[in-house]
């Protein structure tokens, strides 16, 4: 237990044992575990939300400029303990120490540093109706009450920061529900915002799986929902708020395209087409794991990509050489290695396609970075693997390419690589994504807005646009004459 904190829950500025049902947090290396965590009871959820209306009592009317400063204390924070906390994400998720320092903990800090600096000009606008001394009405934007977060287990403290900051700067509490295959890192992330000054309550961790999270979002006292999952998740969340007509933010998963024309350049384009699909394991909902690649460069495409895939190192993931690590389950191991032998018998296996062995680690969740070459109508490039697992595809028209990227229930991302800006724009234009790349591919500043459309979601985070999911307006007119009542 190399990683177990001082309780389960953090409720009320403080860490809470758990009566619950206990489960273990293995390290997806090894498949050892590191912590045992309690799920909340009904009692321990009940706390959390009295705890969170207490603390939202006492934020909501915190001056901005002090919420901007508890933020931004809490970013520097993250940033002076980023080594300790990129080991422990890496122990919680397996990702290798090589990205969680410059990926988790790190981003986080800037999520909150970024909504600090949001916190004191959320104004309203004077609206005027007849000159200087006529009738006029002005708008109040407003915290929601408490808020409800619903953490994915590949991104776990950046999450709860892309959820945290924007609510906490709006003047909100929130409860933070983390994956129950990563409960760790949101705690430290709920003690860096108590080190930073904010109000107990304002800030709570409960741990649990899909019934926990089902309890918190049918509670009337839950004012807002905010999800990042799977999208047959999202539905049953969004069925789940509408009992209670409460606002939700969904950011789902994906199948998206990258777009590689032929003048493109290849060693950047290869370049982006791996971290499109093998960077955190291929964990990553907007990865671009429908790679469109013009016939005229195929070949040369491929030869490429093929001579970095293989010297790509798979290793200990604290060692911060690695580049590749394990899959973060054994669930998902599985999952992974059936949607392997499915791709093996519809399309070209260029690359991979198995388990692989990696040295002192027997037991872990590792599978190999794997290519198929492939028809736009096997599985592999029609659902969503969450793995390693790139599948190119060919074309040789725009028209011909902008139909099939479209041609799936989701739309979350899409990139491209061209030379061409005037066809970039254009398709920029007519790509069916809330995200897109030109150039580049998942690159995803916190100034940004990121967010799905289809069903990969609803709802904006991060961005200005993030504001509005976390606030209410209230409009106010100010008669200054007398009424005219025709009765």
């Amino acid at each position: 237990m190399r990683a177990q904190p001082p309780g389960s829950h953090y409720i009320d500025g403080r860490y809470v044992a758990g009566e619950g049902p206990r489960r273990q947090s293995l390290y997806p290396a090894a498949a050892e575990p590191i912590a045992e965590i309690a799920d909340a009871t009904k009692a321990e959820i009940d706390l959390a939300i009295d705890a969170a209306e207490r603390g939202f009592a006492i934020w909501r009317k915190t001056p901005p400029a002090e919420r901007a400063r508890v933020l931004r204390r809490a970013a520097d924070i993250l940033r002076r303990d980023n080594r300790a906390l990129s080991e422990l994400e890496t122990l919680d998720t397996g990702k290798p120490l090589q990205e969680t320092l410059v990926a988790d903990a790190a981003s986080g800090a800037d999520c909150l540093e970024y909504f600090a600096a949001q916190a004191a000009t959320l104004t309203g606008e004077h609206i005027g109706f007849s000159g200087d001394e006529g009738d006029f009405a002005y708008t109040r934007r407003e915290p929601l009450g408490v808020c409800l977060g619903v953490g994915a287990w590949n991104y776990p403290i950046q999450i709860a920061c892309w959820k945290a900051a924007p609510a906490l700067a709006c003047g909100n509490a929130m409860i933070f529900k983390p994956s129950e295959t990563t409960p760790l890192s949101a705690l430290k992330l709920a003690e860096a915002l108590t080190e930073a000054g904010l109000p107990a309550g304002a800030f709570n961790v409960v741990q649990g799986d899909g019934a926990v999270g089902a309890a918190l979002v049918k509670d009337p006292r839950i004012a807002k929902v905010s999800l990042t999952g799977e999208s047959r998740t999202g539905s049953k969340v969004m069925a789940g708020a509408a009992e209670g007509v409460k606002p939700v933010t969904l950011e789902l998963g994906g199948k998206s395209p990258l777009i590689i024309f032929d003048d493109a350049s290849l060693d950047d384009a290869v370049g982006a087409a791996m971290l499109a699909n093998f960077y955190s394991t291929g964990q990553i909902c907007s990865n671009g794991t429908r790679v469109f690649v013009h016939e005229r460069v195929k070949g040369a495409f491929i030869e490429k990509l093929l001579t970095r895939t293989a010297a790509l190192k798979l290793g200990d993931p604290l060692d911060e050489a690695t580049q590749i690590g394990p899959l973060i389950s054994q669930a998902q191991f599985e999952k992974v290695l059936g949607y392997y032998e499915i791709g093996k018998t519809e399309a070209e296996l260029l690359a991979g396609g198995g388990r692989a062995a990696v040295d002192g680690f027997p037991n872990g969740y590792w599978v190999e970075p794997t290519i198929f070459d492939a028809a736009d109508s096997a599985r592999v490039a029609q659902e969503e693997i969450f793995g390693p697992a790139l599948t190119l595809l060919t074309f040789d028209d725009e028209e011909d390419v902008v139909a099939r990227a479209n041609a799936t229930p989701y739309g979350l991302a899409a990139g491209m690589f061209t030379q061409d800006l005037t066809r970039a724009h254009r398709m920029a234009a007519r790509l069916q994504a809330g995200a897109l790349w030109i150039n580049a591919y998942n690159l995803t500043p916190i100034e940004t807005p990121f967010g799905g459309v289809k069903r990969s979601g609803l709802g904006r985070e991060n961005g200005s646009a993030a504001i509005e999911h976390y606030s209410q307006l209230k409009s106010v007119y100010v008669a200054l004459g007398g009424v005219d009542a025709p009765y």
